[in-house]
């Protein structure tokens, strides 16, 4: 099979290039780039990347490179710091530039050929930047394949077959990004297309087979889409050893528990406990406002809850966990150097002394990948289709102390919000919606009678993979009967706010 290895500097952008590779069918894995000449033949990649990063390859204790990696044999691709880096190995010269360059920018094409089949030479497009720093003068070797005012934006060395790029075209912004990349892959390193949800799940349960046995697993069932699809993945690796336990935290949705019930035991066939533990969470919670606080309460007591429903349902060796790839990268620098964002419940909630082994089968995945691979499972689309829950639920939607009374109140907004959102035909238009209820309140009129009450804020977006996102533009009319209902139907709220803000610079969560 195929594989692309990506070397990762600290970019926020290295799981874009990986997503966007695993969208044309080939496999890629991120690695931090601390890895040697010796350990990547073994590897035996069909290509390698070198990410971007927010160093300058000039300064002292700065991620490089095995310079022998630079002769491995293997199509290479630096992706700004990674071209840059290259250069500063192989003899060219790059400075801090006089003029920085951040967003979009103008490319002039000046070979189109290799990297830029199907481009004009002279073809201007637009490609988004990020440095601060630019190539005077290539290595030896090298030739230039296009620039911007700026700077030089595209080197290659026809001997070493290494390519690079200013730039970064796995980023929306670069209007022929795919195409840049579509080239490397398959017209450069020549790779086959066969990462596949089929491929996906018949790794994962050899994979699963092999590590499990005849012992006992134990699964934590959310109603969200990536607890159902492990639960499902593993379901088909190893049947009736697994039992799946649904733990009524008292943080869902209205409803949620009798809903999913339903789902998980009419449509999928599962064998599902059930636990009410909603007092002991909202105990564990009681007077907390710090958010990575909330979170890493949420996550011990989970295990305290599966530490005893073990014991009930089977001594069980194994916990499978829902947890993603961009859950991984935006809560610890697993890779490399990239910055941590914040903790995820799936990654940094549990007690280190866990007496379980963690089975992830979905670590690897984007969300979207996951959609597919529950798909190729045959789960409704129901399941597959539903937008983005968080493991905390509502507890990280709520923004200070989670109370009883703050909860009813909140699950009565997120109904209406989400109904409305149905009813208007949008639900599938949108990546994720979802109500905030602040630590604010403000005065109104009601009655012809003054009232200070709570503040709502409303949350929809529109993502790919949730790594970067933008705020969903609602129609009017909509934004406006959802504002209507909700001020007219839930008691102690009397302003709505709408959430504009896009990610970056925001996280689509408030907290």
């Amino acid at each position: 099979m195929s594989r692309v290895l990506i070397l990762d500097f600290g970019s926020q952008f290295t799981q874009l290039i990986a997503r966007r590779i695993r969208e044309e069918g080939v496999f890629c894995e991120v690695h931090p780039p601390t890895r040697d000449a010796e350990w990547i033949r073994a590897y035996d990649p069909a290509a390698i990347i070198l990410s971007g990063g927010p160093a300058s390859v000039y300064d002292e204790g700065v991620p490089t490179a095995d310079l022998e990696v630079l002769s491995i044999g293997v199509p290479i691709l630096g992706i700004c710091y990674g071209m840059q880096l290259i250069a500063r190995l192989l003899g060219g010269d790059v400075v801090k530039a006089d003029r920085h360059e951040y967003g979009r920018a103008e490319f002039q094409v000046q070979r189109a050929s290799g990297l830029f089949e199907g481009f004009a030479n002279g073809d201007a497009t637009q490609v988004w930047m990020s440095h601060a720093d630019s190539m005077t003068e290539p290595p030896p070797g090298f030739q230039v394949l296009g620039r911007t005012e700026n700077s030089i934006a595209a080197i290659w060395s026809e001997e070493r077959d290494i390519w690079g790029v200013q730039f970064h075209p796995e980023v929306a912004h670069t209007t022929r990004g795919d195409e840049i990349i579509r080239n490397f892959l398959f017209e450069i390193a020549d790779c086959e297309r066969n990462w596949t949800p089929a491929s996906i799940i018949d790794h994962q349960i050899a994979t699963i087979q092999e590590k499990v046995g005849g012992a006992e697993v134990i699964c934590g069932l959310s109603g969200g889409v990536d607890s159902s699809v492990a639960a499902a993945l593993v379901q088909k690796a190893i049947g009736d050893q697994l039992t799946c336990i649904f733990v009524d935290t008292g943080l869902l949705r209205k409803k949620e528990r009798a809903s999913v019930e339903k789902i998980y035991s009419d449509h999928m066939g599962l064998r599902v406990e059930v636990v009410d533990a909603s007092d002991q969470f909202l105990s564990q919670l009681a007077g907390i406002e710090d958010p990575e606080e909330k979170r890493t309460r949420i996550g011990h007591t989970f295990i305290d809850v599966f530490e005893e429903a073990a014991g009930r349902f089977g001594d069980a060796k194994f916990l499978v966990q829902g947890t993603l790839y961009p859950d991984v990268i935006e809560s610890v620098s697993v890779w490399g150097p990239s910055v941590t964002i914040k903790s995820h419940h799936n990654v940094g909630g549990l007690r280190p002394d866990h007496p379980f082994e963690l089975i992830e089968p979905l670590r690897e995945l984007f969300k979207d990948e996951v959609r597919a691979v529950g798909r190729e499972l045959g789960l409704a689309e129901e399941i597959v289709g539903r937008h983005p829950f968080p493991g905390p639920g509502l507890a990280i939607r709520i923004l200070g102390a989670v109370t009883r009374e703050k909860l009813d109140t909140l699950r009565e907004v997120d109904a209406i919000y989400i109904e409305e959102i149905r009813a208007s035909g949008l639900y599938d238009d949108i990546w994720q919606a979802f109500a905030v209820l602040l630590p604010v309140r403000s005065v109104g009129v009601m009655g012809d009678a003054r009232t200070y009450e709570n503040v709502v804020a409303l949350r929809a977006v529109t993502s790919r993979d949730g790594m970067t996102a933008d705020w969903f533009p609602f129609p009017h009319e909509a934004l406006s009967r959802i504002s209507s209902r909700i001020m007219n139907e839930v008691e102690g709220v009397n302003r709505v706010t709408y959430d504009v803000s896009s990610k970056p610079p925001a996280t689509i969560e408030w907290e």
